[in-house]
């Protein structure tokens, strides 16, 4: 299973997409796709040039969570710089 990631242009918050099609911060609350059905919903989501940047997928087991190589790199993502915790996102 994937869900779907990306930047929000606003302030560049780590943004999951939906089940409702909206962004949410909540890793939790993303939508999850089964790989045959993810590639139009990516291709439409990349077309929200005025709301994110950089959307891609990410590998999720069964419960939503991280899985995959992708886990360390999108921990750090989420949470921010790892040399100076205080720059980091307090909401995690």
């Amino acid at each position: 299973m994937k869900i779907i990631t990306a930047n929000r242009l606003e302030d560049g918050a780590v943004v999951y997409l939906g089940d409702d099609d909206r962004w949410t911060l909540m890793q939790s609350a993303a939508a999850k796709f089964f790989d045959a059905d993810i590639n139009p919903v990516l291709a439409a989501v990349q077309l929200r040039v005025k709301e994110i940047t950089d959307a891609y997928l990410v590998d999720v087991d069964d419960n939503g969570g991280l899985a995959g190589r992708e886990t360390l790199r999108e921990s750090i993502r989420r949470k921010g710089p790892t040399v100076r915790e205080d720059l980091g996102r307090t909401e995690v």
